[in-house]
């Protein structure tokens, strides 16, 4: 964590000029995520200098905007102007929220540049309610063009922490292996390819059943190598 910290302390300052190349994806994604907020309580982690709270803020009930990082919330305050949305300093792995707290979680871009991306699920988990939906984009680093790759090679000589280099389908299987159902799912062209996730929780008796299934990897095989059920009519793997 102490890592994530000191690179975005560094760079908060920057940080909107860099994200600037991805707007219109950006724009894409909140319409997305808007329908999803719509009247709901929301609570994003790594919010950064706070572009997608800013953006959907209209649309929810409150949004409780979080970061690691001091000087991307110290950012994200400065052009804070809605009374529904609140900035603070907070661990994505040990939150100070109740039990079933949120409609809705947003962790946008961040599972891929911590070092434990299950414990941060799993604390998300613990926080949405059973009925909410968890809001997840990340950049899936493994399907980088050669231009992306150049770019993400002198982002790591700047420090950029990248713990996981996903592609598209191994990403939204590891979100299935950790708990989570994707409903919806899309992959949008940004600097780097960025898989869109909509999840809602599983079951805890049907999440045994596709463990068990990896474990087996008998039949058909999925994008982690587990077998591919048909469950309730719907193809999972």
């Amino acid at each position: 964590m102490r890592e994530y910290k000191n690179f975005w302390d560094r760079n908060a300052g920057r940080y909107d000029c860099f994200m600037q190349k991805d707007r219109r994806v950006y724009e894409k994604m909140y319409e997305l995520i808007r329908p999803v907020v719509k009247d709901k309580t929301v609570l994003e982690l790594a919010t950064g200098t706070g572009l997608i709270a800013k953006n959907i803020v209209n649309a929810a009930v409150h949004i409780e905007a979080t970061d690691a990082s001091s000087e991307m919330i110290t950012e994200a305050k400065r052009n804070n102007h809605s009374v529904k949305l609140y900035f603070s300093v907070q661990d994505m792995f040990s939150l100070p929220y109740a039990d079933k707290s949120f409609d809705v979680v947003i962790v946008s871009n961040a599972l891929h540049i911590v070092a434990l991306p299950e414990k941060a699920l799993a604390e998300i988990r613990r926080v949405l309610k059973d009925d909410g939906v968890l809001i997840a984009p990340t950049f899936t680093h493994a399907e980088n063009s050669f231009s992306g790759k150049v770019k993400a090679f002198f982002m790591k000589l700047a420090g950029f922490p990248l713990h996981n280099k996903w592609t598209n389908e191994e990403y939204l299987s590891f979100l299935q292996q950790n708990g989570w159902t994707v409903r919806k799912s899309a992959v949008l062209k940004a600097s780097f390819p960025l898989t869109y996730a909509e999840c809602v929780k599983t079951p805890a008796s049907l999440h045994g059943v596709l463990q068990g299934a990896e474990i087996c990897q008998q039949g058909g095989r999925g994008p982690s190598g587990g077998r591919i059920l048909e469950i309730a009519g719907s193809r999972i793997s």
